[in-house]
C-alpha cells in the first residue's frame, strides 16, 4: 500500500488532504505542531506524528523516526499568513520571519531530510502547496507581502529541485489549491476545501515525471509564473 505525507494536517486544506489520499487507498502520515489536538485526524490508516516545520530539530527528529519508511507522496502544506502587511505601511522583519520560516524553511529543509524516504517510494511525488498569490506576473494587491512573496519562493524551490531531482525521476510541482473557506482563507471564499482538495488530488494521481517544475491550478492548468 502506498504513503503519504502531509504537513499542516490537523486542519482546513491539511485534514482534506489526509480524507482524500486514505479514500485512494493511501496509508498516509499527519503531520501537526501538536498531535494531542488533532482528534479529528483519528482514523483508520492515519499515524498521527508531532512535526513543527519551524523548528529544524523537530523536522531531524521526525526523519530519525520514519528512517526506513518509503514515502510515494510528500504534501507540502504546512502555511501562515501574517494579517498585519497587507500594505507597505505594515512590513515588518517579524511578519517575514515567522512566514518565511514555515513556508519557505521548513518546506525545503523537510524535503530534503525525507529524501531517503522518497527515493524509497514508487512514486517519487512532492507537492508544494503555493498559491496565485506567489505569480510575480500577476502580483496581485490586498494581500499578506510576506505571504505573497513567500509562495513566490516556493516556486523557486520547485522548480530547483525539480531540475535536482531529474536524474531520480521525481515529480515536483508547486499547486495553488484556489481561495477556500478555511480559517485562513475565511468565510467569504469561493471554493470548499474538501471539492478543491479532491480535484487537486485527482490531477496529482496524473502527473508524471515530464510534469516536474510546473505551477498549476487544481485542474492541471498552468499558472504563470
Amino acid at each position: 500500500m502506498p504513503t503519504a505525507l502531509v504537513t499542516g494536517a490537523n486542519r482546513g486544506l491539511g485534514i482534506e488532504f489526509v480524507k482524500a489520499l486514505r479514500r485512494r487507498g493511501y496509508d498516509v502520515i499527519a503531520a501537526a505542531r501538536r498531535p494531542e489536538e488533532a482528534k479529528a485526524l483519528a482514523r483508520p490508516g492515519v499515524r498521527v506524528v508531532q512535526l513543527d516545520v519551524a523548528d529544524e530539530k523537530s523536522i531531524e527528529s521526525l526523519a530519525a523516526q520514519l528512517r526506513g519508511v518509503p514515502i510515494d507522496v510528500l504534501v507540502n502544506n504546512a502555511g501562515v499568513t501574517d494579517p498585519n502587511d497587507k500594505k507597505i505601511e505594515g512590513l515588518s522583519f517579524g511578519a517575514f520571519e515567522r512566514v518565511f520560516a514555515v513556508n519557505v524553511f521548513g518546506l525545503a529543509v523537510l524535503t530534503k531530510a525525507l529524501l531517503p524516504n522518497l527515493r524509497a517510494g514508487g512514486e517519487k511525488k512532492v507537492l508544494n502547496i503555493s498559491s496565485q498569490l506567489g505569480s510575480i506576473h500577476d502580483a496581485i494587491p490586498g494581500f499578506s507581502y510576506a505571504y505573497s512573496a513567500s509562495k513566490a519562493a516556493v516556486n523557486m524551490i520547485t522548480a530547483r529541485m525539480s531540475r535536482d531531482l531529474l536524474r531520480d525521476k521525481f515529480t515536483v510541482v508547486s499547486f495553488c489549491p484556489g481561495w477556500n473557506k478555511t480559517d485562513m482563507g475565511g468565510p467569504d471564499a469561493p471554493l470548499d476545501p474538501a471539492e478543491s482538495v479532491e480535484q487537486l488530488v485527482a490531477t496529482a494521481d496524473r502527473l508524471t515525471p515530464d510534469d516536474s517544475g510546473k505551477y498549476l491550478r487544481i485542474d492541471g492548468s498552468a499558472i504563470p509564473f
